[in-house]
């Protein structure tokens, strides 16, 4: 890991496993086991024939491991919503004082699609594809204010989460739903958001992106109490 992380960079490729196995001292077996390992978790592409070559870094073995996690144990999602807490109201705040105009029409564009598709989905929300569609672009929705916040590490830390935040939202709807409310009123409170981070008010931003968490919360803990289940 150290060789690939502090000698190298994406796109070269690694010396051949037998040069590597005499500079490291070890059997060209252990070599070619570290070269696998390492692949795995999304730092080398490997093909049969070829030396390994760097990948660029993405959040994709984070992501593994959280879907991992969150499936193995649903009560994950709360810890997954406090680690939300911590990254996505400062993210809010940072993209107040940083978002560029094409950071805001990303998010704008995320929040357009998920008006369409909460609009398809209907009030009950009975449209499985469209609401598909909707978690989609609340996941895009986030991504574009990790990006608008200019923290390089957010965004590839959001990246990384796209796909256990889905299983987060989709949590997140069933406890909306015991409370009667709609995609359209997940539009809102996006909405507002991305108003108070489009007039540079970044405590707003923070406060709402608080709330939209909160929120998030209390209908996780719905969807899963034993009541919803009865």
């Amino acid at each position: 890991t150290e060789h690939v992380l502090g000698a190298l960079t994406p796109g070269m490729r690694l010396r051949s496993e037998a040069d590597l196995a005499e500079l490291y001292g070890v059997s060209r077996v252990t070599m070619r086991e570290a070269v696998k390992m390492l692949a795995g978790r999304g730092l080398l592409d490997v093909a049969r024939g070829r030396r390994a070559i760097v990948r660029q870094p993405d959040g994709s073995a984070f992501g593994d491991f959280l879907t991992s996690l969150i499936k193995s144990d649903p009560k994950c999602l709360f810890d997954l919503i406090q680690v939300r807490r911590s990254l996505e109201i400062q993210s809010a705040m940072m993209a107040a004082r940083n978002a560029s105009r094409a950071g805001i029409m990303a998010a704008e564009a995320a929040l357009g699609r998920m008006q369409d598709a909460a609009l398809e989905a209907g009030r009950d929300g009975a449209d499985a594809a469209a609401q598909m569609r909707f978690h989609q672009a609340d996941v895009d929705f986030h991504e574009a204010l990790a990006l608008a916040s200019g923290n390089r590490v957010l965004s590839y830390l959001f990246e990384g989460m796209s796909l256990p935040l889905r299983e987060s939202f989709y949590a997140s709807r069933r406890g909306q739903q015991l409370r009667g409310l709609s995609l359209v009123d997940s539009v809102a409170s996006h909405a507002h958001i991305l108003a108070c981070i489009s007039n540079g008010d970044g405590k707003g931003a923070s406060m709402a992106m608080s709330k939209l968490l909160d929120d998030a919360e209390r209908d996780i803990r719905a969807a899963y109490s034993p009541a919803s289940h009865g």
